[in-house]
């Protein structure tokens, strides 16, 4: 067994305008003063990363690791989850969309999807410059106004959607492959990928693809009501990457699943704080811990409620706390008693 590294922090609800959120430097200084030992880092803002840059100049790429690593932190992984969601968009969300990408490809869906294959493919070599083997993701999404067949929905238009998403993801998985990078998707929803069996349908679109694996995170699950232990025996061989967020999911007799379009605190299912909300987390660090998980425990802080440095402060003691330290003996060890064949055979009656 191996130890599940940790604890880490994902940036991206952390970057901002004021310090120490608004340079690598202040920021890796504040993440390891609370006690992280990685930063999950964002590839959009030139602040923190220049992705082109860490892509095709390998000085730059060591220079970048040191940085960090000179406050006791290790990068454990980029993350492109903006630019993944503008690989595939539904011309439902062309105009809310655009507001991940550059001001000069507004209103221009083919070239901001072509833009966006780009930063994947920039960001799938950047992590082999900086030797990672894993990069966060979103699949996209060309199916999620259809998500509930209300209207009945034509004849094999999932089909359709699966087969042109797994086109376009193909070459970025076969980069992945090429420079042994490992595309691990969120299963979120308000993706195509965001359960267990459309991550299925996505892999046989793509062959089963070796690179086209899964981040992890069962505040997700929670609030579509999915087993997120289950998920992990199901799954584990392509669960790549973890992040630690946590939810809650209370129904009433006013409102389930959908929420009733209410905001974040007054709908069933919510994000919390790590330790606030249902998930079990001893239970999820003992499962990964059992097969071999060989990543890091990334927090996540999203909450309806809390302030951000608080479960920033919190999140570090408690992924540090939940890590399971693997023994290298058996328990009963005491009792052990040497043997050899003949007394196997002896005790068999043979």
């Amino acid at each position: 067994m191996i130890t599940i590294k940790g604890p880490a922090i994902f940036l991206a609800q952390f970057i901002g305008d004021e310090a120490p959120f608004n340079t690598l430097e202040d920021i890796c200084q504040w993440a390891s003063d609370l006690g992280y030992k990685g930063i999950q880092l964002p590839t959009l803002d030139t602040r923190f990363i220049d992705l082109e840059q860490a892509a095709n100049d390998k000085n730059y790429a060591s220079q970048l690791k040191a940085k960090v690593q000179s406050y006791g932190l290790e990068i454990t992984e980029l993350s492109t989850h903006l630019q993944g969601q503008l690989v595939a968009v539904n011309p439902a969300f062309d105009d809310l969309f655009d507001a991940f990408a550059p001001k000069d490809l507004h209103g221009n869906p083919k070239a901001r999807q072509q833009w966006a294959v780009q930063q994947l493919k920039y960001a799938v070599k950047a992590s082999h410059n900086l030797g990672l083997k894993a990069l966060a993701t979103f699949s996209g999404a060309l199916l999620w106004p259809f998500v509930y067949p209300w209207p009945q929905r034509p004849e094999n238009l999932i089909e359709t959607g699966f087969a042109e998403l797994a086109r376009l993801w193909l070459p970025i998985l076969d980069e992945g492959e090429r420079y042994d990078v490992d595309l691990c998707y969120e299963l979120h929803p308000g993706e195509d990928l965001h359960d267990g069996v459309t991550f299925d349908m996505f892999l046989q679109k793509v062959n089963y693809h070796n690179r086209a694996n899964i981040l992890y995170d069962p505040s997700h699950f929670v609030l579509q009501c999915l087993d997120y232990l289950q998920f992990i025996d199901i799954y584990h061989d392509r669960i790549k990457m973890f992040h630690v967020k946590d939810a809650e999911f209370t129904p009433s007799g006013r409102q389930g699943v959908y929420g009733g379009y209410q905001n974040w605190q007054s709908r069933a299912g919510r994000f919390r704080s790590v330790g606030d909300g249902q998930v079990d987390f001893k239970a999820v660090f003992t499962k990964l811990t059992q097969y071999n998980f060989q990543g890091w425990a990334v927090l996540e802080w999203e909450c309806a409620f809390k302030h951000p440095e608080d479960g920033a402060r919190e999140g570090a003691v408690f992924i540090k706390d939940y890590i399971i330290r693997v023994t290298d003996k058996a328990f009963d060890n005491f009792a052990s008693v040497d043997t050899n064949n003949d007394l196997n055979r002896k005790l068999l009656g043979l």
